[in-house]
């Protein structure tokens, strides 16, 4: 098997402020270091169960966070960003047979995770077919689109019921519950172990279960907290812009929903 995993840190335990994401702040330090943790976890899990090559995408802000040398010697380890509508998802293909998100976060809007978001914190929300879009669903359809299945997930408790909405045959740990501005965290090396076991269970099942189809059409709105960035985007081909905040987006391909989401970053 060839397993590409995407990672982020919002919903890594004990992640809650925006200091901790930081690579700028010295809070940072830690939860950088509990980020590889968790992605070494799955990394070496995955291996136990069988498989034979291991993709890491490095996923938050700079792209610039996990410790390589931390990681298994047979991970490849995707650092930086590409310039490639792919985006968290770069270097993904037909040639992976299963995906995994470590350390995902809720949406734009949910309540669930004080850090909660979609893409950037210039949206307020991200609606794909009357769905308010998280990464995780952004990330699935990407997935999708080159026919392999995500089976697997770690992050906060509110994204995993997100999760299991869309398809509950995907594995899922949640590693962290939010409620206002505050979080309530599995121990650290506990969280290590669910995420092992998870991760085995996960690739020992019919992973053909977790795939999730491809809508034949897509209907995007993106609502942005400053009108004047609105606007703007509004000038990407094909898009319009549908009241002062929100630009309205529709296409076939999902690809070229990826790309205009990529232009208005």
């Amino acid at each position: 098997m060839k397993i590409y995993i995407s990672a982020d840190i919002e919903g890594i335990t004990g992640v809650t402020h925006w200091d901790e994401t930081d690579k700028e702040k010295a809070d940072y330090a830690n939860f950088r270091e509990q980020m590889t943790s968790e992605v070494s976890a799955a990394c070496n899990a995955a291996f136990e169960a069988g498989a034979k090559e291991v993709w890491v995408r490095d996923a938050h802000d700079s792209a610039r966070n996990l410790i390589g040398a931390r990681l298994p010697k047979a991970a490849f380890l995707v650092r930086g960003w590409g310039s490639n509508p792919l985006m968290m998802m770069e270097n993904i293909n037909d040639s992976f047979d299963a995906v995994m998100f470590i350390g995902y976060h809720s949406r734009a809007g949910a309540n669930t995770n004080p850090l909660s978001h979609t893409m950037s914190g210039a949206y307020t929300r991200i609606i794909i077919n009357g769905i308010y879009a998280s990464e995780f669903l952004i990330n699935t359809y990407t997935a999708s689109m080159f026919k392999v299945p995500v089976i697997f997930v770690s992050g906060d408790k509110g994204l995993c019921t997100e999760v299991a909405e869309v398809n509950s045959n995907i594995g899922t740990v949640a590693v962290k519950q939010g409620i206002g501005n505050s979080t309530i965290n599995m121990h650290p090396d506990l969280a290590l172990d669910f995420i092992r076991d998870g991760v085995i269970k996960a690739l020992k099942s019919d992973i053909s279960r977790c795939r999730v189809a491809l809508p034949e059409h897509f209907s995007v709105d993106v609502t942005f907290k400053d009108h004047t960035k609105a606007q703007g985007c509004s000038f990407f081909p094909g898009a319009v812009l549908k009241e002062p905040t929100t630009v309205h987006f529709e296409h076939k391909d999902y690809f070229e929903v990826l790309r205009f989401l990529f232009f208005i970053l």
